[in-house]
């Protein structure tokens, strides 16, 4: 039996799948004052975190699950009336054909209505990607669809300036480690201004994660980073979305 035929039962057979729902934490532009994306983040259905989700995955689940991931995020992104971009973590190594593992995201999106240019695929950094072609050609695939890829956790990990130059993603969001009192390391700050430099310079969106403080949000500015995610501005919220008053509250401190 093929590698694709094996995937292509493993993605419909859900019947044993584990419980799991998602949580959402918005993304902020810090210079429009807007929420402009919310991302979908696995959690257990009493609301553990992702480890614990993660946790329960082998190569028997490994297909069901993402493709799960990604229907029911959409799904509640629709019934949540997410009116901004929707950001979905992936696993590459759950993809085996491109055409072939995008058809139920397009089916879910199409069913709900939720607008297919408005998905963005972050690609978790501890995914060991071993094809590198396999890689373009899923980015490929889901840019033909109008979908925007992601390198998320910037900076650890397997997510570096290698992986960067290899897969020319959309968006790149910076890791709590170097954000996370950045307003009281010069080389910490130092770094994330060199990566808002080269974002500037290939036309890529700098996300910068794990903010927690207001002067955090102050010194980011400072380097010309917009875009920001933290727990300054909400935590994730299981099933629901935080209020967007209480999101760009603190803009105002800093």
């Amino acid at each position: 039996m093929s590698l694709q035929t094996t995937a292509c039962s493993a993605c419909r057979a859900e019947v044993g799948l584990f419980p799991f729902t998602m949580a959402f934490q918005p993304v902020v532009d810090v210079v429009a004052g807007r929420i402009v994306a919310q991302e979908a983040l696995v959690r257990g259905p009493a609301g553990q975190g992702a480890c614990h989700v993660l946790g329960q995955l082998n190569d028997q689940n490994l297909y069901a699950f993402d493709q799960a991931c990604r229907v029911r995020a959409i799904e509640m992104a629709a019934r949540l009336r997410v009116d901004c971009e929707l950001n979905i973590n992936f696993l590459p190594n759950a993809v085996y054909e491109p055409r072939a593992c995008i058809r139920r995201t397009l089916e879910t999106a199409r069913r709900t209505g939720f607008p297919l240019n408005r998905l963005t695929f972050e690609i978790v950094e501890s995914e060991r990607i071993a094809d590198t072609d396999h890689m373009r050609n899923i980015i490929q695939e889901y840019r033909r669809h109008g979908f925007k890829i992601a390198l998320d956790d910037f900076a650890t990990g397997y997510s570096g300036l290698a992986r960067l130059a290899e897969l020319r993603p959309d968006i790149i969001k910076i890791d709590r480690v170097l954000v996370q009192g950045c307003d009281r390391d010069r080389v910490r700050l130092a770094i994330i201004a060199a990566l808002v430099g080269l974002g500037a310079e290939l036309g890529i969106k700098v996300v910068g994660e794990g903010v927690e403080r207001a002067e955090e949000v102050a010194a980011l500015r400072g380097t010309g980073l917009r875009f920001m995610q933290g727990f300054l501005f909400a935590r994730p919220v299981l099933e629901g979305l935080a209020d967007p008053a209480e999101v760009l509250a603190p803009l105002r401190l800093a």
